[in-house]
């Protein structure tokens, strides 16, 4: 009989082109939602710029703490920022200072009654 032969060359290319397919489909799912994928990529491009952002941040902010520390070195030692940090440390005023007193969350709550 010629038509098994016929049968079976037909389902095994169908099951050749079958399994290729799945294989690509495979691959390409995973080269695009995967761990290291291009979805992850734009995550990681995200994150990235972020992360540049914050370091930016943390520069400028490590500037400005070095430049207050260069003040107070003896080589050139600021009077004003002398005064400032001494009066911060020892919670010393100068007379004619104005004084801003803030109240604390605790103190402006009201008092809970006991239930009898």
């Amino acid at each position: 009989m010629v038509v098994r032969p016929l049968v079976r060359r037909i389902l095994s290319t169908l099951l050749l082109y079958s399994v290729t397919a799945a294989g690509i489909a495979y691959f390409a799912f995973h080269g695009w939602t995967g761990d290291h994928g291009l979805q992850a990529k734009r995550g990681f491009e995200i994150e990235m710029a972020r992360l540049r952002d914050d370091l930016a941040e943390v520069r400028a902010e490590r500037a400005a703490m070095e430049r207050k520390v260069a003040l107070l070195r003896p080589q050139s030692l600021d009077p004003d920022m002398l005064d400032e940090r001494a009066r911060a440390l020892l919670n010393w005023a100068h007379p004619n200072d104005l004084v801003l007193m803030k109240r604390w969350a605790a103190q402006t709550a009201t008092p809970r009654t006991a239930a009898p």
